[in-house]
């Protein structure tokens, strides 16, 4: 966590620190990114950097939570306008394409998000881990409590698996569609347009027919939003 100095710094040189990382960590991952070049382009000292900071690892982990909670803002902000309260799978379909969007129409949050991913530090891919799943958890676990609540999830279900399982599915589908290599099992190789919203509805489909209730059948699968 940032240290007592961080707190005291003025706001402006904060930002640049902040934005000097971010680009740094982005481009290069934590493993090769250099505290040199983010002292430099912050216009500080690298010896600074450690009266901010206990150490380059906690310097990354407050960084990929700066990065988290504007995801986290956005994806609230969708929850509501997209109306938690429906039935719980034709929510997370929408849900999931705006998730895909946000990722689209923001590099630098998904070449954080993909540095967090292949980091080959496990220290750091761990801690880091851990600070983006809190966020992760913290709003989908209120979502799948409600949706059981209503009856939209079997009464049995193992709702610990089905998070899980969203924990996995999220990072993927952030970088998947613009990382080549990751899933040609889903055509995300041979990118589409249509083909990241055609990947949630089949996630979607198995997961509901894994979790909603035997009496639930939904008529035909959510089509692609236009």
């Amino acid at each position: 966590m940032p240290t007592v100095t961080w707190a005291r710094l003025d706001g402006n040189r904060r930002a640049a620190v902040v934005a000097a990382a971010e680009a740094e960590f982005a481009a290069q991952g934590f493993s090769r990114g250099s505290l040199n070049v983010i002292a430099r382009r912050a216009g500080v000292a690298k010896g600074s950097l450690f009266q901010y900071f206990a150490d380059k690892r906690d310097l990354y982990a407050f960084i990929s939570d700066v990065a988290s909670q504007r995801v986290r803002a956005y994806m609230e902000e969708q929850i509501r306008e997209l109306d938690s309260s429906r039935p719980f799978f034709e929510f997370l379909t929408d849900l999931l394409d705006a998730w895909v969007g946000y990722f689209a129409e923001h590099p630098r949050e998904r070449s954080l998000h993909a540095a967090a991913s292949f980091e080959v530090d496990t220290d750091a891919r761990v801690s880091v881990r851990a600070v983006i799943h809190r966020h992760y958890l913290e709003v989908l676990r209120p979502l799948v409590h409600d949706a059981r609540g209503r009856g939209d999830l079997r009464g049995d279900a193992d709702t610990e698996t089905l998070l899980s399982l969203l924990l996995m599915i999220l990072p993927h589908l952030a970088l998947a569609p613009y990382v080549r290599g990751l899933d040609p099992v889903l055509g995300l190789d041979e990118l589409t347009p249509e083909q990241p919203a055609l990947a949630v509805r089949r996630y979607v489909a198995v997961l509901a027919a894994a979790f909603q209730p035997a009496h639930v059948h939904p008529d035909q699968p959510a089509q692609p939003r236009r």
